[in-house]
């Protein structure tokens, strides 16, 4: 790759630069009116990276492959990157969006090698310049201007986080060395998603595809960058294969293993609940930390620990809880499906089924484990079951036709709480209607914290069907 010689400077003269910008809003420091262009174009996009470009590092934007900066002969990648508040841990915060990184160009990477490809030389030497996204909403480029600048970062992938990056790249390239210049075979790209740790491609073929940071990779980078480093497992994994197999040795070595007998073991005490789960998991990968979400790379790849117990005759009827529906989010009516958290839920997460065999229902030491099976999302699950979800609530939600309707058991009588209230809930999707449904849950039957079209409820989640988790698990093998 060739030098960037136009745009050179010291570490020193970068830090001076950025430091004078950090609690300042991108307005302020725009002192070459990037933001006049906004008057004509509203929804320009890259606002807030062309500000740091033109106006702190004085450069105009462009389409080079090569890396932006030169600093101290170092060829260095600016990416100005959004941050927002963590609706887990208000006092994190956590990745606005995925990192795009470069074009997949199939007729350029297949002559590549990793260390000489355009994919490393932009990701190498990393200089991130944090932004607060402070609004839920999508907002004009012009209100960007209001966005304070929270920080910097020189990065460098640690040796174990490049092999990971060099085997996902690798995936992909020799893809597209399989396909011999096959065009209708391109759209296959988006099926390697559920083998790729760090990153993905989007948007889909035909549009030209372009390798992304995946949202949970930017987002552990910014934890630790603000608020310290996350546990570190004692080996490491470079693919979804090295996990996997990981994973049948533990098999082999505690199958059929009471959760008592597991706890004895690994000296682990306290509540035993489905949660125990996660700790054992880490446990018989080598940590301490109590759920998967403190080690550093299930963190970043996304891959979460859930339990699944199965009765003695291998049904599962239960359903699964997978997250918490922001209504501030949704009430966005500029915000697209692919830019949802829905959508980066189903497409980055993966979940790492702990499977236990039930034997007493009223006392869960006595499972006993099985194993583990690994479910990722299909492109074909998201459009289907996911989008049609997410739409509906926003239907009900942006065009306020959101109920509060009286529930009724299965044989058509209003359920009734224990105060003898009859029961209400919203009208979003129900489990009746289709495999993800919504479901509000709370740890007091009396309070309804959640506010929405001035409706009181409980905090409402979005659930997956017990019956289609099953289907899915009974297709495929123990790992």
């Amino acid at each position: 790759m060739a030098q960037n010689s136009e745009h050179k400077y010291t570490r020193q003269q970068v830090e001076n630069l950025l430091e004078a910008c950090l609690n300042k809003t991108l307005g302020e420091i725009d002192k070459n009116h990037v933001f006049d262009r906004t008057k004509t174009n509203p929804k320009i996009t890259g606002i807030a990276g062309d500000v740091i470009e033109q106006s702190v590092f004085g450069y105009n934007a462009n389409s080079d492959s090569s890396p932006d900066l030169n600093i101290d002969g170092i060829l260095t990648e600016l990416k100005t990157t959004g941050i927002r508040i963590s609706k887990k841990n208000p006092k994190e915060y956590e990745a606005k969006e995925p990192m795009s990184i470069t074009g997949v160009s199939p007729n350029v990477i297949i002559d590549e090698e990793f260390s000489d490809s355009r994919f490393w030389h932009k990701l190498a030497h990393l200089l991130l310049v944090y932004y607060l996204y402070a609004s839920d909403k999508t907002v004009l480029a012009a209100e960007y201007a209001n966005f304070l600048v929270k920080g910097y970062q020189f990065l460098e992938f640690s040796e174990d986080d490049k092999k990971i990056l060099e085997q996902d790249w690798l995936i992909v390239r020799n893809f597209i060395r399989s396909l011999e210049k096959d065009e209708k075979r391109y759209p296959e790209i988006s099926h390697l998603r559920d083998k790729l740790l760090f990153i993905d491609t989007a948007p889909k073929w035909p549009n030209p595809p372009r390798f992304r940071l995946k949202r949970t990779v930017v987002s552990n980078i910014v934890q630790k960058h603000f608020n310290g480093s996350l546990e570190q497992l004692p080996k490491s994994y470079d693919t979804y294969a090295e996990i996997d197999k990981k994973c049948h040795e533990i098999t082999k070595q505690y199958k059929n293993k009471t959760v008592a007998e597991l706890m004895e073991g690994f000296k682990i005490e306290g509540k035993i609940d489905k949660g125990i789960g996660e700790r054992l998991v880490v446990k018989m990968f080598g940590g301490t930390a109590k759920k998967m979400q403190d080690i550093d790379l299930f963190s970043k790849i996304g891959l979460l620990g859930k339990t699944i117990v199965l009765t003695e005759k291998g049904r599962r009827t239960e359903d699964m809880k997978l997250f918490r529906i922001n209504f501030d989010e949704i009430s966005n009516v500029d915000e697209q499906f692919t830019d949802s958290v829905f959508f980066d839920y189903f497409a980055e997460n993966q979940i790492l089924c702990i499977i236990f065999e039930e034997h007493d229902k009223d006392d869960f030491s006595k499972n006993t484990f099985l194993g583990f099976k690994r479910l990722s999302f299909s492109d074909d699950f998201i459009d289907l079951n996911v989008k049609s979800v997410w739409s509906r609530i926003r239907e009900l939600v942006i065009y306020k036709e959101l109920k509060d309707v009286p529930v009724f058991d299965a044989k058509g009588k209003p359920k009734i709480n224990k105060t003898g209230i009859p029961q209400t809930a919203p009208n979003f999707p129900k489990s009746s209607e289709g495999m993800i449904f919504v479901r509000g849950d709370s740890s007091d039957s009396t309070k309804k914290p959640e506010t929405v079209n001035g409706i009181s409820m409980y905090r409402q989640y979005i659930w997956i069907k017990g019956s289609y988790l099953s289907q899915k698990l009974d297709e495929k093998d123990f790992l």
